[in-house]
């Protein structure tokens, strides 16, 4: 059973790792129109923290997920939460550190497996519910890839008789829209990854009787978030928004409006996706489909390789702090 001192800690922690996962993930939502000039970084960056925090209010299917699919309710203690966070917030750091568009997602994720294999061994962990979650993960990029390529290719054909200055002139201005939806894109799932937890805590010390979010955990952890978004990630923002191809209004539109379909329908179907992985990606596909020389394949390799260390190291991380802490207490 927990302590009420331990519920305590996971929530901090929890929201810790939410304030990360919005310093971090910034980029996701305002790279692209920040390096087009569509909007200057300052209301980048306020368009970016208030449209977070209204999208994490808006569900909680993607916590449900998190908090029901990886571990038992009996394996759930306080231990291997903390474990879980601690070693999903020490990659990102490293990760922000070094300006690579990591995932917080698959950080949080591997740090959860970690914690439990490091507690209760491999068996503990639900192997066909990681499963279904790691497969979300891993399709999602791919179909933001394809489905940024189609939609680029689809504006070139819709606008090849405009000139390019009068087009780039008109997407310019969209792209506040589309900075928009992506905003409230990455708070409709990304926060809720943190709600999964903190109500994973709240049931197992018997302070809720069934999962249900409650609301102050939807405020505190959209809070966290849009707060850790106004602080910003400058670093993946210039990685994001330039060094993968040079970027136009028009390519950043379609990026924005393609990675905000793909995420708002994985939050309605409850899919926890990386929202890192998903921008990226789409991103990658519009260069593509502008010209496939034109797309820095080195930069992407890099983000591929982010992509897949980072669960096994999120969760060597949490395995590690367990093992300290159980040696030093």
């Amino acid at each position: 059973m927990f302590s009420i001192a331990i519920v305590v800690l996971v929530v901090l922690l929890a929201l810790c790792f939410d304030f990360v996962n919005g310093f971090n993930d910034t980029a996701n939502a305002i790279a692209t129109s920040v390096s087009t000039k569509a909007l200057s970084p300052r209301n980048a960056i306020i368009i970016a923290a208030s449209l977070n925090f209204l999208g994490a209010l808006s569900g909680t299917a993607v916590a449900a997920r998190i908090g029901k699919s990886i571990v038992a309710p009996e394996n759930v203690t306080g231990m291997v939460l903390c474990c879980a966070l601690i070693g999903a917030i020490t990659w990102n750091l490293i990760t922000w550190r070094f300006g690579i568009p990591s995932s917080s997602s698959h950080a949080l994720i591997g740090g959860l497996v970690g914690g439990v294999i490091a507690g209760f061994g491999y068996k503990a962990v639900l192997w066909q519910g990681f499963t279904k979650i790691f497969a979300g993960l891993v399709i999602s990029p791919v179909v933001s890839l394809v489905a940024g390529s189609m939609v680029m290719t689809l504006l070139f054909w819709l606008f090849r008789g405009t000139s390019p200055a009068r087009t780039n002139n008109s997407f310019r201005k969209m792209q506040i829209l589309s900075a928009c939806m992506a905003a409230f894109a990455h708070g409709s799932n990304d926060a809720q990854k943190s709600m999964g937890i903190i109500t994973m805590a709240l049931l197992s010390g018997h302070l809720i009787n069934n999962f249900a979010v409650p609301l102050w955990v939807k405020a505190a952890c959209a809070g966290a978030m849009a707060f850790g978004t106004a602080i910003g990630g400058w670093r993946i923002i210039r990685t994001m928004g330039g060094k993968i191809f040079r970027i136009e209004p028009i390519n950043g539109f379609a990026a924005d409006f393609t990675s905000s379909l793909v995420i708002f329908a994985a939050s309605h179907i409850g899919a926890p996706v990386s929202t890192t992985h998903v921008v990226s990606s789409s991103i990658m596909g519009v260069g593509a489909a502008k010209r496939l020389k034109g797309v820095r394949w080195n930069i992407a390799r890099q983000i591929v390789a982010a992509w897949i260390i980072t669960i096994p190291s999120a969760a060597l991380v949490s395995i590690l702090v367990y093992k300290l802490i159980t040696i030093l207490v």
